[in-house]
């Protein structure tokens, strides 16, 4: 087993996967809903692919129907992110991920961010507030 760290809950849920970090704030609606690739331009993670994947980022971007829509579709294609790791919660972000059960936590433990690595295997367990390295 690897290092826990904690963190507050703000979408229950639970997800095993590759964490993605991205540096900059994420719209939704600049991802392709069929394949889940970041298409905005001169984004960190433009090219790169957020499906099945737990996505760490500062914010959301957008307005609440570009967010809430972007979000729906991928989820409806099956290409959304398994999970979210965010450090401002934004209220347009914080209702998309609870109305489409995407597990999501902010505040997480400061040590955390000293450790992660993009392409670490994590466990993001929402629900009852810890995240762990594997």
């Amino acid at each position: 087993m690897g290092t826990k760290f904690v963190c507050k809950r703000i979408s229950e849920g639970y997800a095993e996967a590759e964490v993605i970090i991205s540096k900059d704030a994420v719209c939704y609606y600049l991802v392709e809903p069929e394949t889940g690739l970041v298409v905005e331009r001169n984004h960190d993670l433009e090219g790169r692919n957020i499906a099945g994947k737990i996505l760490m980022m500062p914010s959301g971007k957008g307005s609440s129907v570009v967010q809430a829509d972007g979000l729906y579709k991928l989820g409806r294609n099956q290409k959304s992110p398994l999970g979210m790791i965010i450090e401002h919660a934004d209220p347009v972000l914080v209702s998309s991920a609870l109305i489409f059960e995407v597990p999501m936590v902010h505040k997480v433990d400061p040590e955390f961010y000293k450790h992660i690595k993009d392409g670490d295997r994590i466990i993001l367990n929402a629900t009852e507030g810890w995240i762990e390295i594997l």
